[in-house]
């Protein structure tokens, strides 16, 4: 059974930093892309970043510069190291592995004053 399990969100002021972890198990992590999605009140779920197997990266216009995902294929962990938050960053955010075909529970991230 996969299981994904994400920690690290919070409350945090406008223009910090977070790191967001997942950690994956019953799967063998390093033969997937893995992803960062995130849901707002009221808005569909967005892709924030995501990594192939191979470490390969992709983030939307939105987060790049700001953003960056990283992996560790040995401990089966995925990372999503957010800096310069933004009050627009605010939202739910999901691991996905597949990705879109497992996803964790969410952690909130809230980015305010």
């Amino acid at each position: 059974q996969v299981q994904l399990v994400e920690s690290g969100g919070g409350l945090v002021q406008p223009g910090g930093s977070l790191r967001l972890s997942c950690a994956a198990s019953g799967t063998i992590f390093s033969l997937y892309t893995m992803a960062w999605y995130r849901q707002a009140p009221g808005k569909q779920r967005e892709l924030v970043a995501e990594i192939t197997n191979r470490g390969r990266t992709n983030y939307p216009d939105s987060v790049k510069g700001r953003f960056s995902i990283s992996r560790d294929n040995a401990k089966n962990t995925m990372s999503l190291q957010m800096n310069s938050l933004k009050a627009e960053d605010t939202a739910v955010y999901y691991c996905s592995i597949g990705p879109g075909d497992y996803w964790g529970q969410g952690t909130q991230v809230t980015v305010s004053s």
